[in-house]
């Protein structure tokens, strides 16, 4: 099972969400190929219900705990009640900035 399917595996069991996004940027980084070191979480669920978004973000982490232990370098999250989501327009997790610390794409 791929690092990405077992993200979403645990945050669907852990978060119930009305929609979930998992994506794969470590394309976008200086890491070798099939590294699956990168990811971005858009999570939206109403388990996040009056949690400030530094708890969403904990909840979050700790979820990946294993996921971090065996070589989950970095974790873009994106944590919103399904109002917010739909105050947002209901889209897709907002675009990745460039990697700062030796992107592909800099060489």
């Amino acid at each position: 099972m791929t690092r990405k399917a077992r993200i979403e595996e645990t945050l669907s069991s852990t978060l119930s969400p009305l929609h979930l996004e998992v994506i794969d940027e470590s394309h976008m980084h200086n890491v070798p190929e099939g590294a699956e070191s990168h990811f971005k979480v858009l999570a939206v669920s109403e388990a996040f219900d009056g949690e400030k978004p530094i708890q969403r973000h904990r909840r979050i982490n700790g979820a990946l705990r294993d996921e971090f232990a065996g070589g989950l370098h970095a974790l873009a999250i994106h944590a919103w009640t399904p109002q917010e989501w739909f105050d947002k327009g209901g889209g897709a997790a907002p675009a990745s900035p460039e990697c700062l610390g030796g992107s592909k794409a800099a060489g």
